[in-house]
């Protein structure tokens, strides 16, 4: 499970680092300035995702179901969350159902919360 943080992790910071770069220069002359906004939160909550993802890596060793837990909410949640604000970002251009798209995001939002409470409990659980 380390393993696997550390790799989504710094997969995750090198995904918002190129989506980052194209959103500064080539979708600026594509998307719609809010539709922009919103793919550059995806890319902000993706990159602290990503560093959290790294310190969790290092800090925990996976070893109960909570750390296993902390790890898959973030993962997930910043999947989802991030994931479908790209994608719909691009739902006037390409041809997506935003319906199914849209309740994703707050899907994600949630799992990134819970991430983070569990993360807190565990603090306070093991003092830290």
């Amino acid at each position: 499970m380390k393993q696997i943080v550390l790799i989504v992790g710094a997969f995750y910071g090198m995904i918002s680092v190129i989506l980052g770069a194209l959103g500064a220069h080539a979708l600026k002359k594509i998307l719609p300035a809010t539709k922009l906004e919103s793919f550059e939160i995806g890319v902000k909550y993706m990159m602290y995702h990503a560093i959290l993802l790294l310190v969790l890596g290092f800090m925990l060793d996976f070893t109960t179901g909570l750390e296993k837990n902390i790890a898959r909410c973030i993962m997930l949640g910043c999947l989802f969350f991030s994931g479908s604000i790209y994608l719909l970002s691009f739902s006037d251009k390409i041809s997506l159902p935003t319906k199914i798209i849209g309740p994703i995001t707050p899907i994600g939002g949630m799992l990134m919360i819970i991430g983070w409470a569990l993360l807190i409990f565990y603090f306070f659980k093991y003092k830290l």
